[in-house]
């Protein structure tokens, strides 16, 4: 049964969908035109940055590279340092990730992470429904009331010492079509950010913690300010005192390791850390540097975190965090642990515990991992580290000196471009827009847990290959449209006899392969997936 909220809304906001009586319990009228106010507040300066973002991009089609930012040379050369953090926030040692999917919540938080961050961008797939009942299931979270009995009878309920709960709202590109606001949908990331803060700020901060938060996508520190003025807004009108919110900002786009002292800055009181979004960060640098004459990007298992512009990057982040008193924290560990093949494991954790390792030595006071069976992995690693210390801020990293020329010098030594690296693009492309497009934003494939990242950089190297000409597999066979064509076929063949007809025929999968094909081929590229399958979401 839905209860109708049309005649309670503001002027001027429309809500396009049902919402069942829990769901209105969190997303009230109240909640709803709070969000709306936010909107409003900020719409103009959002449509400007994000045309701003156009602008940038057309430059560097021209060849012009950016760098850091010489009006802000005072920021950088300043003797400056964040806000205070939280206790709950002082250690950050092991954090996991995940939609905002009732069990998978559960499991998070009792997972013996430090930091469960719940996922309204990558890791979910925007319907109403999973929006609306994340919002629920993060409210019952705060409430410590969130449980859940399956249909087998098994129970999920919450421990009694459980992860410090941060949320990570939409990028500012990404709207909410089911809210009307002015005639135009409201931006995704408001609404996240706005109902869950109106519902649940009083009652976190009676905890002794915080509405906290990871921030998606920057590309500029204007973008980061925008997202401060909206932190200032919700706390003026919740009668909160300034720098309660608190923002984890990833930085997960290639233009803003040249702007991390400035986004630091610009959220100032309101400040927690950056992160190391190394997914994103590789989609990105094709992104914004793929039409570049003789440019290609190996397979991305090659683009590893030890390459020079990997490499570079995170090590500018730690000294960056440092310096400013924020955490660093690290990458994602994604591998899922198979059931049934100890040596896929024995291998798979060896290069987890590797890739932990070389973080933790760096000078990162935490790191990520996707599956409960990695937090102890992890955390050894960091344990033996840190010790009884909350985290090594006190690690200035003043050896690193990174210029520049090293964030952009995107050579990958030995790297090659092979036909099994075309093809795990294609299948796993496929297979997780598919997901993504039956409501499952967080999908395991090939024991590994991906989100939208995965599908991103996927189409992104397949269009980057079509369109860079003379581009060829080690073998020397161009790749082509045909040739990615002809390999899409058969790896659909193997995804049906691997899932089965049923399963195959009752998913999505011919929607899937049509939205991987018509960004792989247009020869304009498409600046997010995301947004081009939205329409195909309820």
């Amino acid at each position: 049964m839905s209860t109708p909220l049309s005649d309670r809304l503001p002027a001027g906001v429309v809500l396009t969908a049902a919402l069942t009586p829990r769901q209105a319990e969190v997303i009230t009228p109240e909640a709803i035109a709070f969000a709306a106010r936010l909107h409003r507040a900020i719409a103009d300066r959002r449509r400007g940055l994000l045309a701003a973002r156009i602008e940038v991009q057309a430059r560097i089609n021209e060849g012009w590279n950016p760098g850091f930012l010489p009006e802000t040379q005072s920021i950088r050369d300043g003797d400056w340092r964040v806000g205070p953090i939280p206790a709950d926030l002082q250690d950050r040692r092991v954090e996991i990730t995940g939609p905002v999917e009732r069990k998978m919540m559960i499991n998070a938080l009792n997972s013996g992470a430090k930091v469960f961050m719940a996922d309204f961008e990558d890791a979910n797939a925007p319907s109403w429904q999973n929006v609306a009942e994340g919002q629920v299931n993060l409210r019952d979270a705060v409430e410590r009331t969130i449980s859940l009995t399956t249909p087998e009878g098994k129970e999920y309920r919450l421990n009694p010492t459980t992860a410090t709960l941060l949320v990570r709202p939409r990028g500012w590109h990404l709207p909410e079509r089911h809210v009307i606001v002015d005639g135009e949908p409201i931006a995704g990331g408001v609404f996240d950010f706005a109902v869950y803060t109106w519902t649940n700020a009083k009652s976190l901060v009676s905890r002794g913690s915080g509405p906290y938060f990871y921030l998606p996508k920057l590309e500029h520190h204007l973008e980061a300010r925008l997202w401060n003025d909206l932190f200032l807004m919700a706390e003026q009108e919740l009668d909160l005192p300034v720098g309660t919110i608190k923002a984890t900002v990833l930085i997960e786009t290639i233009l803003a390791p040249f702007q991390m002292d400035e986004i630091l800055w610009e959220l100032k009181e309101h400040a927690a850390g950056l992160n190391a979004g190394r997914w994103d960060y590789m989609f990105s640098v094709i992104k914004k540097f793929g039409r570049r004459p003789g440019f290609v990007l190996p397979d991305r298992v090659q683009v590893t975190m030890t390459v020079p512009f990997m490499r570079a990057y995170t090590e500018l982040l730690v000294r960056t965090c440092h310096h400013r008193g924020a955490h660093a924290i690290g990458g994602m560990a994604a591998f899922i642990p198979s059931r049934k093949d100890a040596d896929v494991n024995r291998l798979a954790i060896d290069k987890v515990t590797e890739d932990k390792l070389r973080e933790s030595r760096d000078g990162f006071d935490g790191t990520w991992v996707a599956h409960p069976d990695l937090v102890p992995v992890a955390r050894a690693v960091f344990d033996a580290v840190l010790g009884d210390r909350p985290n090594q801020k006190d690690r200035m990293r003043e050896d690193v000196h990174v210029m520049a020329a090293q964030l952009l010098d995107f050579h990958v030594p030995g790297g090659t471009i092979t036909e099994a690296g075309l093809r795990l693009n294609i299948n796993v492309g496929i297979q997780y827009v598919e997901s993504w497009l039956m409501g499952v934003g967080a999908a395991a494939i090939h024991n590994l847990m991906e989100d939208a990242a995965t599908a991103e950089i996927s189409r992104s190297q397949v269009w980057q290959w079509v369109h860079s000409p003379g581009t060829r597999l080690a073998d020397g066979r161009e790749v082509t449209l045909e040739l990615v064509r002809a390999l899409v076929t058969e790896e659909l063949q193997k995804v049906r006899a691997q899932l089965g007809d049923a399963r195959y025929d009752g998913g999505r999968f011919d929607v899937a392969a049509r939205l991987f094909d018509e960004v792989v081929s247009s020869s304009d590229f498409t600046d997010f997936l995301t947004l081009k399958a939205y329409g195909h979401l309820d």
